[in-house]
């Protein structure tokens, strides 16, 4: 019998559990816990200006891809002696949890980093972290490794002008899946920054590629908001924006909030506080939320639009708003370190009462605009009352008593587990009849479709809905679709795309993605949509056969051969499609589970906009969007299969 004393509990200290427990403070190891590391840095120099202190920021991302400094010209981290801990100041704040000048009023008014750990978590997951500083006239280096100091704090010139800090970090590859930084991402997000604070510069240069590129945006959050409408290219229904910034609200807080009404059948809200995107909202984007609702509803009361036989649900109110809020006060408490939702409940209040009577009155001062808005929620709601019939038409129930309302096509799998269960949505009968045969019938099932499907981006729910395919689709999955899909009906958790490896292929995997995207997401969200990898080529040399996706696989695994063995005779064979494979093939390469290749499928949160783009220029209706994508991109194409 094991025993359990005093000497088998640990006792972690100084920065020691961040390096056991990086994702408690970083929400992960992958692409977004790395870059947390750089907006962490970026977001104190953002506090030194969000308080008056600093007007300009500048971030280099170093020719290695895998470092990066950011600068400011605020007043530079204390280097005096700290009165409790007796070391430098800025040597506390890097090696300490729970350590800085943001746990009251008296240095920062309003900050994103309150909890006191953001660059001391830099230091502990760099390898590699120099800070310097400008103050009291000289320059005072500090140099750290995985969170501690690998020398003194010196002074390293005297005579220095001005004041501020530069934080130089390498991320620690002993803890990162990968330590190489997404430039695009990087650039984009210090925009955002600048967005939210009008007077603020940021430089940012890329030592990779030469480029520099300082923003700048005078016009704050409603120049931001305009740009996310024309970047969705949606159709406003009305032309002036709302905007209504409230410099002093109860609390000590601030609130900007611009609004705009489009034809997009979404409503797209983004909300900040303090400088920090939430993006899983909080009580200060429900505090919108609200005063949307009742300013409209209010609105519309008034001046007799309410239809007397229709109900007006908030969804209808704000199908299409494009929307953005951004909130400064004084203590925020957000739901973990990373900061993705805010949990203050006098935040909805402030919120709330400082948007509602100004849209009120927006709307009665320009009725033109109100009138417009009135029309496009009452289109919603009758277009959500008459969508609710044709979606009642699809949705299926798991029980055995509704199998024989199954799409006839299905060759269904006997277990009733969806945990185990898998469907193959193949392109075709014939490459259905392989997979059919090929299959393991306990857990697999195959559903064959004719041809390419409706593009749901061009599509009515309507259409979507009486689409033969589609509908078959739905029913196989059984969970419903759009605003009345349940997830717990879902009969099987993984959901696979099976088409042949050509364009052909690739352009009907796009069309159902598009549907799943826009009408089943939460399959997406949960991580139960996968594309099969299907074998393009076989290859065969002396005893061995190796199959591979495409082009430049097939050249790898040839040369790999070649390498062994330089008079190999190498036979290669190209699949016309997946119907022509035998089942046995089938099974080997795309359907056994321990061989099989399989790309999941997900959207993360920081890419919801491009892929909201993407999906728009490719799949919707504006030509001239899907010509200027192609044009951008066609130099990366090698080779066209047609």
């Amino acid at each position: 019998m094991s025993t359990y004393t005093g000497k088998d509990i640990q006792v972690l200290e100084g920065l020691e559990p961040v390096r056991k427990r990086p994702g408690m403070y970083i929400g992960g190891t992958g692409k977004p816990g790395l870059h947390h590391l750089l907006w962490e840095i970026v977001d104190n120099a953002v506090d030194e200006a969000t308080n008056g202190y600093a007007t300009h920021i500048e971030v280099i991302l170093h020719k290695d891809g895998r470092s990066a400094t950011v600068t400011d010209n605020g007043r530079g981290i204390p280097v005096d002696r700290h009165p409790t801990r007796k070391l430098p100041t800025v040597e506390v704040i890097l090696t300490t949890l729970h350590s800085g000048g943001k746990f009251d009023t008296t240095s920062y008014v309003t900050s994103g980093g309150l909890h006191g750990v953001g660059a001391s978590v830099v230091n502990a997951l760099s390898e590699e972290l120099v800070a310097t500083i400008r103050r009291d006239g000289g320059t005072w280096v500090q140099r750290f490794a995985r969170g501690k100091p690998t020398t003194k704090l010196s002074k390293s010139a005297d005579g220095t002008r001005g004041t501020g800090t530069s934080i130089f970090f390498r991320p620690d590859p002993e803890i990162f899946e990968s330590t190489e930084f997404d430039r695009e991402w990087i650039a984009e997000q210090l925009e955002v920054k600048t967005y939210l604070n009008g007077n603020l510069r940021i430089l940012f240069r890329d030592e990779g590629s030469g480029s520099r590129q300082e923003y700048h945006h005078e016009g704050g959050i409603l120049e931001f908001q305009q740009r996310l409408v024309e970047t969705q290219k949606v159709r406003p229904v009305h032309a002036d924006a709302f905007f209504v910034r409230q410099p002093t609200l109860q609390h000590g807080a601030r609130v900007e909030v611009a609004l705009q009404w489009t034809e997009s059948p979404r409503e797209s809200i983004r909300s900040f506080v303090n400088g920090i995107p939430t993006v899983d909202g909080g009580t200060h984007e429900q505090g919108l939320k609200d005063a949307v609702r009742s300013a409209v509803r209010a609105y519309m009361e008034t001046h007799d639009l309410l239809p007397k036989k229709l109900e007006i649900s908030a969804d209808d109110i704000r199908e299409g708003l494009v929307g953005l809020v951004s909130l400064y006060m004084v203590d925020p408490q957000f739901q973990g370190q990373t900061k993705e939702k805010l949990n203050n409940t006098e935040a909805r209040a402030v919120v709330a009462g400082a948007v509602r009577v100004e849209l009120e009155q927006f709307l009665n001062r320009h009725p033109s605009t109100g009138e417009a808005i009135a029309t496009r929620v009452i289109q919603a709601a009758k277009a959500r009352h008459a969508s609710r019939a044709a979606v009642q038409s699809v949705r299926r129930a798991t029980s055995v008593s509704h199998r024989l309302n199954l799409p006839g096509k299905l060759a269904d799998c006997s277990s009733r587990d969806p945990g185990e269960s898998e469907i193959f949505i193949v392109e075709g009968d014939s490459a259905g009849g392989s997979a059919k045969q090929g299959r393991d019938r306990r857990v697999q099932a195959i559903l064959p479709l004719r041809g390419k499907v409706l593009n749901a981006e061009q599509a009515t729910l309507k259409k979507v809905s009486e689409n033969r395919e589609l509908s078959n689709v739905v029913q196989a999955l059984g969970c419903g679709l759009g605003d009345h899909l349940k997830l717990e009906h879902l009969r099987y958790h993984k959901v696979i795309l099976l088409m042949d490896a050509d364009s052909d292929g690739h352009h009907i995997s796009t069309l159902l993605l598009t549907f799943f995207y826009r009408y089943m997401r939460p399959l997406i969200d949960e991580g139960y949509v996968y594309l099969a990898q299907p074998p393009l080529y076989r290859i065969d040399a002396a005893n061995r056969t190796a199959w591979a996706l495409d082009d430049a696989d097939r050249a790898k695994i040839e040369g790999e051969i070649l390498k062994k063995n330089r008079q190999a005779r190498i036979e290669v064979q190209r699949f016309k499609g997946l119907g022509e494979m035998m089942p046995a093939t089938l099974w080997e390469t795309t359907l056994d589970p321990d061989r099989r290749r399989l790309l999941r499928i997900s959207v993360p949160d920081a890419e919801r906009l491009r892929t909201e783009q993407v999906i728009s220029d490719l799949m919707g209706k504006e030509a001239s969007a899907r010509f200027d994508f192609i044009m951008r991109h066609a130099a990366d194409v090698e080779e066209l299969d047609v």
